[in-house]
Parts: C-alpha cells; structure tokens; sequence
C-alpha cells in the first residue's frame, strides 16, 4: 500500500511539471539537408545549434527546442512541414529556409498564422518591398545586395564587359537584377539554366562566343561546383567575379586550383578581425572539424539576433515584444556592423575576397578589403508597415 501510495505521488509529481517542459521554446527549422546544396542546411543547422550551446542550451534565456526538417528545395514538401509545426506544433517562431522558391511558398502562410520568420539566407524581392511584414525579418542580405556587391567589385576591379550566368527562379533574377544594378560596364550576354542543372556545356560555350572580359555567375552548392570544374575543362581563363554564394568555402576546396584568384564578394568572412568571429570560427572548427561557411556564419548570427530579443523580454517570446527588441538590432555579429532598414533587412558592410592557396597548401577565400559601406537593399523605399 505504501508503494502503490508512493506511485500515485510520483506520477501526480511528474504531471505538476509537465507543464514547465512545454515552456520551452519551440522554434521551427526547415531548411535544405538532402542533395547538391544539402551541406547549406547542414551548416545552418550546425552553427544554429553551436549558438545555443554557447548560451547555455538557451538563447537569450530560453531553452530551445529547435525543430529541425528538410524542405529538399521543395516548395510543397516544405509548406506540409510548416503547417505541421503551426498547426501540429504550435511553433511561432520560424527560420531556416534556404532557397527563395521555398521561402515564396512558406514565409506567407507562416506570417498568416501568426508566426514570425526570422531568414538566415532566402531573401526574395518580393517579400522586401510592398509586400513587406512586420513578423518578417532578414538577417543575411536582400537577394539582389549579394550580387549588388559582385557588381560593385567587377566595376572597381576595371571590367568592362560581363556574361552573366544564373538559375531561373526567383532568387536568379534577383542576382542578375542585382549584379547589373552596381556593375558599370557592359552586359554582353546573359542566360538562365535549369535549377541545380549539372551539365553547364551550352552556357560555357555562350561565354566563349562572347567578346566578354569576365563572366559573373550565381551558381551556389553543387551547381557552383560542376560549372566550376566544367569552366576549366573547357580551357576558359575568362576571369570569374562572384558573390560567395557562388565561392563559399566548401566549393573552393572542391575545386581547388581552377578557382585561383578569382574574385568573391560577402558580407562576412573567415578572417574577419572581431571577437565574436573569432571564437565562431574558432569553435565551430573544434566542435564539427570543419571550416564554417557564410550559411553557418549567417545562421550563427540569426541566432544571436533571436537571442538578444529573447533576451530584453525575460526569455520569453511574445510576438509584438519579439518585434520591437529585434528591431534594435541591439548585438554583436560575426560580421560586424549590422542594422535594420525600413523593411526589415539589413544595411551593413560588404567585403572583396579572392581564392588564394595558404602556406599549408589549401585555397582559400582571403580577405581584401571592404567595398560597400552601411549598404542596403532598393525596395525598403516601397515597404510600408
């Protein structure tokens, strides 16, 4: 009798603290994990997980429960995860999503059910200008900016003519929207491929025809990879200025020595000299045995920015709380300087790296030197909150 008492005490114990388990915040990750452009989620994940390990399994005092799921570049399969965490869930908080034709499709019906998305990479146009949101925040860069700063590095490095390259969804227009927003010279021939296309002969042989001096491409993951390898088969010395979507960290050790020298531009790199970049590069290599790329850098920095939020409301979210602490953009990132403009995107600086091969023998993006300064987006101007 005293056992079966001791029982019933016990189990009527762990009913009382159930609920301080569902008090813990529950943040929704669809992401990218799975094909050509899989190691983005990964790193994404990983550097989202290395933030909350710094904070003490909590971000800004939160405890975490961060709901991780691949969307396979699949607009459909990642609306079906984000209703389940909205409606199955009860998920509020959002992020992750890697390419803009996911983000199109999800970020709408999140901001519908009340949530609120908070992007580490897909940023499409769309979504910055009139059909901006108060619950819709971007923390990596406006489509078009990445490219911007390829633009603004072709022109500083004397290019005259450019060929340029890109998929054909949204966040391709964008770039090549972009790139000829800032590049002074001339366009002298452009094509869109096939999402995550692997044979990249016909566009290589366009380049060549071309009187080009240069050929800008937005080719990120494995499709950066394969035009890459293809590039040099093919004999082209054509020199290449790309944003790091294009050169990211994983694609020049891929490729090695047919990406020498050529010109990248980002928003953060691993050689930035601040003390937050510092220790994230340092431990995410110790943790993962790996070099952080931008996904990671930009999802680290997603992290603190939930972080600091979470931080100045107690640990807790509240939407409208939530909202107006993120929008001090009161942190330190890995990048640096960092604010919000009027609709919710960054303004911040943006740097020109070129692949160089180190003392060890590795090619590697180093720094150069910065070439866009408090930069922003060109839609804010139509955001209306």
């Amino acid at each position: 009798m005293i056992i079966r008492k001791m029982s019933i005490a016990l189990a009527l114990t762990g009913a009382i603290a159930a609920p301080a388990l569902a008090q813990d915040l529950k943040i929704g990750f669809v992401t990218t994990l799975s094909g050509p452009a899989g190691y983005f989620g990964q790193d994404a994940r990983d550097a989202f997980n290395l933030a909350i390990e710094h904070g003490g399994g909590t971000l800004g005092g939160a405890k975490i429960n961060l709901l991780v799921e691949d969307d396979a570049v699949k607009p459909g399969q990642g609306k079906q995860i984000a209703d389940r965490f909205l409606k199955g869930e009860g998920v509020k908080l959002f992020t992750g999503i890697i390419f803009s034709n996911v983000a199109a499709a999800i970020v709408p019906d999140i901001l519908e059910g009340g949530g609120t998305y908070v992007s580490l990479n897909a940023a499409p146009s769309e979504l910055a200008g009139k059909e901006c949101n108060k619950n819709y925040f971007v923390m990596s860069w406006q489509n078009d900016s990445l490219h911007e700063s390829a633009g603004a590095n072709a022109t500083r490095l004397g290019f005259k003519k450019a060929y340029l390259v890109a998929p054909n969804y949204q966040a391709g227009k964008d770039a090549i929207a972009g790139f000829k927003r800032f590049f002074k010279g001339e366009i002298v021939g452009e094509v869109y491929t096939v999402l995550n296309a692997t044979d990249y002969a016909a566009e290589i042989a366009r380049v060549r025809a071309s009187d080009a001096d240069m050929v800008f491409h937005f080719l990120p993951g494995g499709a950066g990879i394969a035009f890459a390898r293809q590039y040099a088969a093919a004999g082209l010395k054509l020199p290449q200025v790309v944003s790091g979507a294009s050169a990211d960290s994983v694609i020049v050790k891929a490729v090695g020595e047919p990406l020498l020298g050529t010109a990248v531009s980002a928003q953060w790199s691993s050689d930035l000299d601040n003390p937050v970049n510092k220790k994230f590069v340092e431990d995410f290599q110790k943790k993962y045995g790996r070099m952080p790329s931008q996904w990671a850098a930009q999802s680290y920095d997603t992290a603190l920015g939930i972080a600091s939020a979470l931080k100045a409301n107690g640990g807790k979210f509240e939407t409208n709380a939530f909202r107006a602490a993120l929008a001090k953009a009161d942190f330190q990132l890995t990048r640096g300087p960092f604010k919000f403009g009027p609709n919710q995107h960054p303004v911040q600086d943006w740097y020109a790296m070129k692949v160089v091969k180190s003392d060890a023998g590795d090619f590697v993006l180093k720094l150069d030197q910065k070439i866009l300064s408090n930069h922003t987006d060109v839609y804010g101007k139509d955001c209306k909150m």
